[in-house]
């Protein structure tokens, strides 16, 4: 499971959505990682996810929140329910 948040050096709302997305997955033990779209690679990434806003969050390769933040709360339950449904997943196999 990989937490992404697409960012702009321009968005004043990038920083609070990096710093929720950061602790929440270190919380949880899932990957992070920032993707600035003010680079080719960053642009590349969004644009093949049809990202054209910052910031915007995805879990894997769904998006939770684009263009706009997300509650720290609201992030923990969406991955919890996303833990919870892997663990069932595992279990049942």
């Amino acid at each position: 499971m990989e937490l992404k948040v697409f960012t702009l050096p321009t968005c004043s709302s990038c920083p609070v959505a990096k710093r929720i997305a950061s602790e929440v997955a270190q919380k949880f033990g899932i990957a992070f990682r920032e993707v600035n779209m003010a680079t080719t690679e960053g642009l590349s990434e969004g644009l093949a996810s049809d990202i054209m806003s910052a910031p915007t969050i995805v879990i894997d390769k769904e998006v939770l929140a684009r263009g706009r933040l997300i509650s720290k709360e609201r992030l923990e339950e969406e991955i919890k329910t996303r833990i919870e449904k892997w663990k069932e997943r595992a279990i049942t196999k």
